[in-house]
């Protein structure tokens, strides 16, 4: 389950609404909102008040992830509105497997410059 799902779920047992939770973060519940569909990441200091909240430690609702920032200039439709970053959270495994992939390449790519050369020469 995505860290996203596991506030929202852990928010909704407890009988939390979004607008006490913005409270709690010192944010507007379109805001809070957004953190927990993911689109605004949410700092350290506002996961320790949201699990402070919520009454659980840190680790269930926080997973360690990898994040990527997108900048997402959208100057093909001249978009003035200004740059925006969105933040993906992808889990860690997902990144491991991805780099043992990328070596499995590179160890392919070395194997066939090599196969080149034997039949250049």
């Amino acid at each position: 389950m995505i860290v996203q799902e596991k506030l929202r779920n852990l928010r909704k047992q407890k009988g939390i609404s979004q607008e006490k939770m913005a409270k709690i973060l010192s944010t507007d519940p379109s805001n809070y909102s957004r953190k927990e569909r993911g689109e605004v990441k949410i700092h350290d200091e506002e996961w320790q008040k949201l699990a402070q909240a919520l009454e659980v430690p840190i680790e269930d609702i926080k997973e360690n992830e990898s994040k990527f920032s997108i900048n997402n200039d959208n100057s093909t439709f001249h978009d003035n509105s200004g740059n925006y970053n969105q933040y993906f959270s992808i889990p860690n495994s997902i990144v491991e497997n991805l780099q043992d992939y990328i070596a499995i390449l590179k160890q392919r790519i070395n194997e066939l410059e090599e196969e080149i050369k034997s039949l250049k020469s």
